[in-house]
């Protein structure tokens, strides 16, 4: 009775409308993203090693499937309305504690399991949000209810993983084989959430407004792109340093080829996607939002996570006055630079032959020249290195800028002319706000 009184004062879950955008809620869950972004770099910048690296891919795969997940519920109900809210901040709550946790979920075993329980259960308790605040939603279609029960044996079957992997370890007396084994686990958790994804395929699954899909994938790789600047000035040690010219141009680069990776998704390949998605309907719509965007993303968001941590070891090493400018860059900051790079450009193509079927050779080319960049800037200064990979990313645009010059002008103005409509549109309707009641006085908007 009390949960009907709450939710009465509150208001009801509001279902999603075909034409609804992103809303101001979603974007400030989004800014738990950010902390754990920030955290997966920081954590894994303290000790780069393969192993480390991989602990921050299987950490983002795993945070990056709660996300995939959320951003399902929201294709059924308005994250900002009614008592959704209050359900959602409990999930941010939980996944504050899980980013929290991180640096210590694969510390060693035999000093503490906190760590690794509170990542668990905090993985637990977002799930039940997602789990329970979608039950709810499909409690008029019995029919959804019973296709949601066969996604529940995904959400017991990777929270059992992560709780072994906090638990089974600590009972292991060599330490190379308890890391082996929790790693294992945590490798069985990624392959079980995004396995499920394909066996499951899209049962009873719809996305009712494909705007608000693209919009809110396109506003997380934005927050993305958004942390690998905040690495180079924070993880640089830019602040609190003396201001150098060389400081001032690593950080500069820094911001050039991160908006050349922006422009080159966002000024022809995303808009024509987007259209796409519009354009596809039931099934396709539903498999072309989980392999571009659900799947794919995440290989870009790994390149930018991958790159950003190249990025703040160059630089650091640049800002450092032992170092200096003009010393080549040693460790393996250049080629997670690049190969960080090189792995946003794939994860890119492969977005645009699944929602355009086309492939673009200027991208393949990119691609290559990265791959040869790496050995060059090896040899290079530091601070060359970051020029050259500014270059290479800044040439890109450029050349698509001309070679894809009637196509880009073609959507441009396609683009331009809906947005244009949608604000005739809502210039219309807030129009009645000023027009004069009946016997009444004048509203002012």
């Amino acid at each position: 009775m009390g949960g009907h009184w709450w939710r009465g004062r509150l208001g009801p879950a509001v279902a999603i409308a075909p034409g609804a955008r992103v809303d101001k809620f979603e974007i400030f869950f989004d800014l738990v993203f950010v902390f754990s972004f920030f955290i997966i770099v920081r954590t894994t910048a303290m000790d780069i090693t393969g192993r480390s690296l991989l602990h921050g891919l299987l950490v983002l795969a795993v945070l990056w499937w709660c996300w995939v997940i959320h951003s399902v519920v929201a294709t059924r109900v308005r994250l900002g309305e009614g008592f959704v809210p209050v359900l959602m901040v409990i999930g941010m709550a939980a996944l504050f504690c899980f980013a929290l946790s991180l640096p210590q979920a694969f510390g060693d075993p035999r000093q503490t399991t906190v760590g690794p329980m509170v990542v668990a259960v905090s993985y637990l308790v977002i799930r039940a949000v997602h789990l329970l605040l979608y039950w709810h939603i499909a409690k008029e279609k019995p029919g959804e209810r019973r296709l949601l029960l066969r996604y529940s044996p995904e959400v017991a079957v990777s929270t059992l993983l992560l709780l072994a992997a906090a638990l089974v370890p600590p009972y292991i007396d060599d330490l190379g084989s308890a890391a082996i084994w929790r790693d294992g686990l945590w490798v069985a958790t990624v392959l079980m959430q995004y396995g499920s994804g394909l066996v499951a395929g899209a049962w009873g699954w719809t996305v009712t407004s494909a705007e608000h899909w693209t919009e809110r994938y396109d506003l997380i790789l934005i927050i993305a792109l958004g942390e690998s600047i905040i690495s180079v000035g924070v993880g640089g040690n830019l602040l609190g340093q003396r201001v150098t010219w060389a400081a001032v141009a690593a950080a500069s680069c820094g911001v050039v080829f991160t908006a050349a990776l922006w422009w080159a998704h966002y000024d022809v390949i995303g808009p024509a996607a987007r259209i796409a998605q519009h354009e596809a309907l039931g099934r396709r719509r539903v498999d072309m939002a989980r392999d571009a965007y659900a799947y794919l993303y995440l290989v870009m968001i790994a390149g930018i996570i991958i790159f950003a941590l190249g990025a703040e070891e160059v630089v650091r090493q640049i800002s450092d006055p032992h170092i200096g400018p003009t010393e080549p860059s040693h460790g393996p900051g250049v080629p997670l630079l690049f190969a960080g790079v090189i792995c946003y450009f794939c994860g890119d193509m492969l977005f645009q032959a699944r929602t355009l079927h086309t492939l673009s050779w200027t991208r393949v080319g990119v691609v290559a020249v990265l791959g040869a960049g790496i050995p060059i800037g090896a040899y290079l200064p530091g601070l060359a290195t970051l020029a050259l990979l500014t270059l290479i990313c800044v040439g890109l645009v450029a050349v698509e800028v001309v070679v894809m010059a009637d196509a880009r002008k073609a959507l441009r103005e396609y683009v331009f002319h809906e947005k244009t409509s949608h604000e005739e549109h809502e210039a219309a309707f807030r129009a009645a706000w000023h027009e004069p009641e009946e016997n009444g006085p004048t509203r002012h908007g």
